[in-house]
């Protein structure tokens, strides 16, 4: 998480951004090399309070979510979170479910330390780990999230971790993602409108354009149809919309 994207040029979220050093990816021995962890100490003690504010309906988007994974989950279900860096979705899940038990992965230890601070009257039901998808147990797990992640990833990258965290659920389980996408032909007007939603109001379009470019530069974009392609050759069924704010989309996917 070094040099986010969203966060320095943007102003918004992210959890794996990759800099110059790093962009390039290599996958080794069937393990995906991820970008370098998020260590801005700056921008981790700011995560709390501007995060909510750059993702359009951040917290109804937790609570759809949470319902989603709860429609095909034991009440006593055990849950992957994948980039739980920072706490924010593991402290909405925890706190409405009572019963649940998590297991988050994530690279930055930085943003590790800030989940456990964030989730500290749950600690007892969840266990942070180090890493990237590789670091997950084998699981079954009874559930997956994994939001503000996969724009960072690209296709190959996305697929092998999909794939992984496939290989990790019960079948019938559900996985809910969500991340910038391409939602239109014009990929960088729905970026602007990002930008301008997490910056100043009365900000004239013209001048998020710089940064919308820079996002689609630098963040891997793609068509809502190739995001459930992907999910479907991933080993996921009926991949379906379930949040939609700007240039994000959420979407909930069955492991079959």
């Amino acid at each position: 998480m070094s040099n986010p994207i969203c966060a320095t040029i943007a102003g918004l979220p992210g959890k794996h951004a990759p800099d110059s050093a790093t962009q390039s990816q290599r996958q080794n021995g069937g393990m995906i090399s991820y970008p370098e962890p998020f260590n801005d100490l700056a921008l981790v003690a700011s995560y709390l309070a501007e995060t909510p504010c750059r993702v359009p309906g951040m917290a109804d988007m937790h609570r759809m979510a949470e319902i989603l994974l709860a429609e095909r989950a034991p009440d006593d279900g055990h849950f992957l979170i994948v980039g739980a860096g920072g706490g924010l979705e593991l402290r909405a899940f925890a706190g409405s479910r009572a019963n649940w038990r998590f297991t988050g992965v994530d690279p930055s230890s930085a943003m590790l330390d800030l989940a456990r601070q964030v989730t500290a009257p749950y600690s007892e039901r969840i266990q942070l780990l180090e890493g990237t998808v590789d670091a997950a147990p084998s699981g079954p797990f009874d559930g997956v999230a994994c939001l503000l992640t996969l724009h960072f990833l690209d296709r190959d990258e996305r697929l092998y971790t999909l794939a992984e965290i496939r290989r990790r659920m019960r079948t019938g389980a559900a996985l809910v993602v969500a991340h910038h996408i391409a939602a239109s032909p014009d990929p960088e007007k729905w970026l602007a409108r990002s930008v301008i939603f997490a910056g100043k109001s009365g900000q004239h379009p013209d001048n998020a354009l710089p940064a919308a470019r820079a996002m689609a530069e630098r963040l891997s974009l793609m068509s809502p149809d190739e995001e459930e392609s992907l999910l479907l050759e991933a080993g996921f069924s009926d991949p379906a919309i379930f949040y939609a704010g700007l240039s994000f989309r959420g979407w909930v996917a069955t492991a079959c």
